[in-house]
């Protein structure tokens, strides 16, 4: 806008006060006719996503008490750094699956997010990355453990979650190996009665896995 003497007027900041040339103002909002300088307006958004509120964090509004408009992430995208744009963006996007079961890819160099496709019922287990296309088990939250239930990886501790760990459960279950209690040592009765001495002197049934009696009742076979 011109004044009488043909100069540009100069607006004033809706956070600051300071007066802006026309070129520096941008309005936050189609439904909102505050003006902001590029220095306040992301400030006030970085301010918003950090602290969260409404949707998540995701919808900021204009910082007017009289205006409750909501900004758009594209009118004040001249204004912000990228780092905020896009964070505010990633927000949106989560805010889209409130109340729905979300699941990440758990490869450090993805880190996908995903809306578990489930019908409530029953976990979703073998999945596939939207992103880096790999599978994982969304129960358990790990790359995908092929050939073990979640039930025996849960059992498993986290020096023995390898590859090659897995294969060695897969192995036992086939075979019907037993673990000893104790070492964790894996136990293959080719003949003779349930009672066994483990290598580490560890006594156990190799029916039911309990310590072993010497009036053992009740216990199921191999």
């Amino acid at each position: 806008m011109a004044g009488a003497d043909g100069a540009q007027q100069h607006h004033p900041c809706s956070i600051c006060m300071e007066p802006m040339a026309p070129t520096a103002a941008h309005r936050g909002g189609a439904a909102c006719a505050h003006a902001f300088c590029p220095a306040c307006l992301s400030g006030h958004v970085r301010a918003k996503l950090e602290c969260g509120g409404g949707g998540g964090g995701a919808v900021v509004r204009c910082p007017d008490a009289s205006c409750a408009a909501a900004l758009d992430p594209e009118l004040c995208r001249g204004a912000l750094p990228s780092e905020v744009f896009e964070r505010w963006c990633a927000k949106l996007c989560e805010s889209l699956f409130l109340g729905a079961r979300r699941t990440y890819c758990p490869f450090p160099d993805c880190s996908e997010m995903m809306v578990a496709d489930d019908d409530g019922e029953e976990c979703v287990t073998q999945s596939e990355c939207h992103g880096c296309r790999r599978l994982f088990c969304a129960r358990c939250g790990v790359p995908w453990h092929a050939g073990v239930t979640c039930e025996e990886f849960a059992r498993l501790g986290e020096g023995e979650r390898a590859r090659e760990d897995l294969l060695l459960v897969k192995a036992a279950r086939e075979g019907n190996w037993k673990r000893c209690p104790r070492c964790r040592f894996y136990v293959e009765k080719s003949s003779g009665c349930l009672h066994i001495t483990c290598r580490c002197g560890y006594e156990f049934c190799y029916g039911c896995g309990q310590q072993w009696q010497l009036i053992h009742d009740g216990c199921p076979g191999a």
